[in-house]
C-alpha cells in the first residue's frame, strides 16, 4: 500500500526543489528593488533636494547667467561670461566645495533617516539583510548626488567654452589668438607704444613714450598706432618677443581634456564626501554632528594641513583624505588655498607647490583605504544596533 506525499511536503519541494529556500531576504547583496526604495526615500525629503539644486546647479547658473547679461548690456565696461579664467575660478574653487559640502549632506541623512524617523525596527522585522539595508544606500545616493553635480558642472563648461573671449587677454591688452612668433612681433610693432606700456618688461622705458590708461575689457579697441620711431617699434618687437612664451600659455577657452579631468575630479569629491557622511552619520545615529565634523575636517583642517609642513608628522599629514584628493587635481588647475574649501593641486606652472610630495598611486590608496573603513565602521554599526 501506497501513500501519498502531503500536500505541505509537496510544495515544500516545489518551492526548494534542490535543498534551498528561495527566499533571498538574508542575503548581503542589496537588491534593484531595495536600492529604488532608497532612492524614492531620498527624493521625498524636498527641503534636501532643494538645497541640492539650488547649491549645486543654482547658483553657478545665476552667477553666469549674471555675468552673460552684463556683457551683453555694457560689453566695454564688463568682461565676457565665460573664459578659461573663469572655469579655473569655480572649478577650482567652489564646485568641489558645494559638491562636497552637499554630497557630506546626502550621505548624513542617508545613514541617520531610519534612525530619526523611527523606521529602523520596521526595516529589521522584514528580515532583510542589515548589511544589505546599508550597502542599498551608496548606489542610491550617488544615483542622486553625481548626475546633480555634473548638471551644474556641464552648465559651467558650455559657458566658459561658447562665452569665452574671441580675444587673448594678456596685461590688460586683447591679443589675436594663434599667432606664430614673426605674427606676433609684426603685430606689436604697428602698436609700438601701447605695447611698451602694458606688456610686462623689465627694462628701461623711454620717458617720451605717452602710456595711456588702462583699455575697457573689449579692447580689440587696441588698433594700430601712428607710426613710432624705428628705435620704439624695435623696443616693441624686444619685448612681444620675450613675452611670446608666455603668450602662448594663455588660453581664451579650458582645453577638452582639462574639463573631463576636471569633471572627474569633482565627481570623487563629491563621492568621497558621501560615502564619509553615510558611515559616520551610521556610526554616530544622528546627522547634524557628522555633516558640522566633515565640513571642519574639508573647510579648515585639509587647507592647514596642506600648507604646514609638520616635521617627523609628513606621513601622518598625507594619511588625510582631503590632501589624497587634492594630489589627485588635474594640472591644469591652480592651487588656491584662499579658496574655501580647496587644499589645491598641481598648480599651474610658476605657482607655488605647497603640497607634500605625494604620488597618485599613494593618494589613491589612502582613498580607498578612507572609503572602505567608514563604510565597513558603518555598515557594523548598523548589524550590531539595537532595534
Amino acid at each position: 500500500m501506497t501513500t501519498r506525499p502531503a500536500h505541505g511536503a509537496d510544495q515544500a519541494r516545489q518551492l526548494a526543489p534542490t535543498g534551498h529556500s528561495r527566499d533571498r531576504r538574508g542575503s548581503p547583496i542589496p537588491t534593484a528593488g531595495m536600492i529604488a526604495t532608497r532612492v524614492m526615500e531620498l527624493r521625498k525629503r524636498r527641503g534636501l533636494m532643494i538645497a541640492l539644486i539650488v547649491v549645486n546647479i543654482g547658483f553657478p547658473a545665476v552667477f553666469l547667467f549674471i555675468r552673460l547679461l552684463a556683457h551683453a548690456f555694457a560689453p566695454y565696461a564688463n568682461p565676457p561670461a565665460g573664459g578659461d579664467m573663469i572655469f579655473v575660478v569655480l572649478v577650482a574653487g567652489f564646485l568641489p566645495t558645494f559638491g562636497f559640502i552637499v554630497a557630506t549632506t546626502v550621505g548624513c541623512t542617508a545613514g541617520s533617516r531610519d534612525l530619526t524617523e523611527g523606521m529602523f525596527r520596521h526595516l529589521v522585522v522584514t528580515g532583510r539583510s542589515r548589511l544589505a539595508l546599508y550597502l542599498a544606500r551608496i548606489p542610491a545616493g550617488l544615483a542622486i548626488v553625481v548626475p546633480m553635480v555634473a548638471i551644474g558642472y556641464t552648465i559651467v563648461c558650455a559657458v566658459c567654452v561658447f562665452a569665452a573671449p574671441t580675444f587673448i587677454d594678456d596685461s590688460n591688452v586683447n591679443i589675436p589668438p594663434g599667432l606664430s612668433r614673426a605674427g606676433f612681433e609684426n603685430w606689436a610693432r604697428d602698436r609700438a607704444e601701447p605695447i611698451i606700456c602694458l606688456l610686462p618688461y623689465n627694462g628701461h622705458i623711454p620717458g617720451n613714450v605717452a602710456c595711456p590708461g588702462p583699455p575697457p575689457w573689449s579692447k580689440s579697441a587696441v588698433t594700430p598706432s601712428q607710426p613710432a620711431p624705428a628705435r620704439l617699434e624695435a623696443l616693441a618687437v624686444k619685448i612681444a618677443s620675450q613675452g611670446y612664451h608666455g603668450y602662448t600659455q594663455i588660453l581664451r577657452r579650458p582645453s577638452i581634456s582639462l574639463m573631463i579631468k576636471a569633471g572627474l575630479w569633482i565627481e570623487l569629491e563629491a563621492a568621497v564626501g558621501f560615502v564619509l557622511g553615510l558611515g559616520l552619520a551610521s556610526l554616530m545615529g544622528q546627522r547634524l554632528v557628522p555633516v558640522i565634523l566633515l565640513i571642519v575636517l574639508q573647510m579648515i583642517l585639509t587647507p592647514i594641513l596642506s600648507a604646514v609642513d609638520i616635521p617627523h608628522l609628513q606621513d601622518l599629514q598625507r594619511s588625510f583624505v582631503g590632501l589624497a584628493v587634492a594630489h589627485l587635481e588635474p594640472s591644469g588647475l591652480p592651487i588656491a588655498f584662499g579658496l574655501p574649501g580647496v587644499a589645491g593641486g598641481l598648480a599651474r606652472p610658476g605657482a607655488a607647490q605647497s603640497l607634500l610630495p605625494e604620488s597618485a598611486t599613494q593618494a589613491l590608496c589612502v582613498i580607498i583605504v578612507w572609503l572602505s573603513c567608514w563604510t565597513i565602521l558603518g555598515a557594523w554599526r548598523m548589524m550590531t544596533r539595537d532595534a
